[in-house]
């Protein structure tokens, strides 16, 4: 039989009492097989790890080309060579439960763990928008593919309908959808720790920035930043103060936060910051080498950032960050901005809600309260993608792995009598 063109699968005739195969003879294991009542489908035919032969139809003829069939098919026999077996990967995904199903799975979960607001706000999108999109779908036959076309179509209204009570419809828009597939990326967090899938399909599905965040720094202002801080350190603008900035907005820190920052809440080693307080109570945040490698090194004082007059820590923030954007052309950016930054670079490179609020440090359970002496691994991996994403755009070289010189017993006396 010569290699599987139009024209031989228009040629081929059902048997009345036996199935009719034809193979192809350029890609072994690729045929066409036609049964009696006409039907005929595309397949592969391929040995399992364990030498095992297994036959796997995969689409109907008409629905694809030939071509479009081999190429298929191609995929699938290579994975096969690699030890893998394309017909349990079809019958795990026939068993595996459907969006709406793992939706429901979550939603029980979270039933008083997550604020009660959460839940009801996160019910109320998966009834609005997933479930119509992609309830029917089983979970592990999504694809990065489906999630992006769900996020377009809430955004294109597809999914609007009257509103209960008080009338009008819900409309949608970008806003919706990001938070939408915020949510989602949760979800299929749960579906991984369930071993229902190994991989997060909303991972890296482009989203615009939650309308929430009023301001931040798109890339090429991230690139004009960068640039203003290294010609104002040329020029004489405080070394302090420009490394206090640097850090916010590699780390995502509040002003607050590092300000005050007391050198024996670093840990370097173990990439995170034990806060002994902050807005959500004592907690550990995951820190990445890049911001790790924006600090000063100690100089006999107790603080990260000390202050360039006394024995206090740096102060002179604001008028640090206006000079450097009056430099670089930037308008309307306050201290804030910077970690608006930081959360909105994690979303665009399709970090879970979730996974942001740990990052920031949100209190929200099951994120950042169990973890009491190590950050979540989970969260550090997350710190250093997104601090790396920020150090490229500022056009600063890989952060290197230093030892950070602990500050003398004194700095660190006077540390601890002042947080008391």
């Amino acid at each position: 039989m010569p290699k599987i063109t139009k024209r031989i699968v228009d040629g081929l005739r059902p048997h009345p009492a036996d199935e009719v195969f034809a193979w192809d003879t350029e890609l072994k294991g690729f045929g066409v097989r036609m049964m009696p009542s006409g039907v005929a489908s595309y397949l592969v035919k391929y040995r399992t790890a364990e030498g095992r032969q297994r036959k796997i139809a995969f689409a109907r003829v008409g629905t694809i080309t030939p071509d479009q069939a081999r190429d298929q098919a191609k995929e699938k026999l290579a994975a096969a060579a690699k030890g893998e077996d394309p017909s349990a990967d079809r019958n795990r995904i026939r068993h595996a439960p459907t969006v709406g199903e793992l939706c429901d799975l979550y939603l029980e979960d979270a039933e008083g763990r997550i604020k009660a607001s959460t839940v009801a706000m996160d019910r109320s999108r998966i009834d609005c928008h997933v479930r119509p999109l992609l309830g029917a779908r089983r979970v592990p036959a999504i694809t990065s593919d489906d999630v992006d076309k769900m996020r377009k179509d809430i955004e294109a209204g597809k999914t609007a309908k009257p509103r209960q009570g008080n009338g009008g419809v819900t409309t949608g828009g970008a806003g919706v959808a990001a938070r939408t597939v915020g949510m989602l990326g949760t979800i299929m967090e749960f579906a991984i720790r369930k071993k229902f899938i190994s991989m997060n399909p909303a991972r890296g599905v482009w989203r615009k920035p939650d309308g929430k965040q009023v301001r931040f720094l798109d890339p090429v202002e991230i690139g004009r930043f960068g640039q203003a801080m290294r010609d104002a350190l040329d020029e004489g603008e405080t070394e302090t103060g420009i490394a206090t900035i640097r850090f916010l907005l590699l780390s995502g820190l509040r002003r607050v936060e590092a300000a005050a920052l007391p050198w024996r809440w670093i840990d370097e080693r173990c990439r995170c910051i034990r806060f002994g307080d902050t807005k959500g109570g004592a907690q550990l945040r995951a820190i990445a080498p890049a911001a790790f490698a924006a600090l000063p090194g100690p100089k006999g004082s107790a603080w990260v950032f000390p202050a360039d007059r006394g024995k206090g820590h740096f102060v002179g923030l604001p008028k640090v960050l206006k000079r450097l954007c009056e430099r670089a052309g930037l308008e309307g950016v306050t201290i804030h901005v910077l970690r608006h930054t930081f959360g909105a670079t994690a979303a665009e490179m399709g970090y879970s809600e979730l996974v942001i609020a740990g990052l920031l440090g949100h209190k929200i359970s099951g994120v950042t309260a169990r973890y009491a002496h190590m950050p979540d691994p989970a969260l550090v991996a997350a710190a250093e993608a997104v601090s790396a994403k920020i150090a490229e755009r500022l056009a600063e070289p890989p952060a290197q792995s230093r030892r950070i010189a602990k500050p003398s017993s004194a700095a660190l006396q006077a540390s601890h009598h002042s947080h008391q």
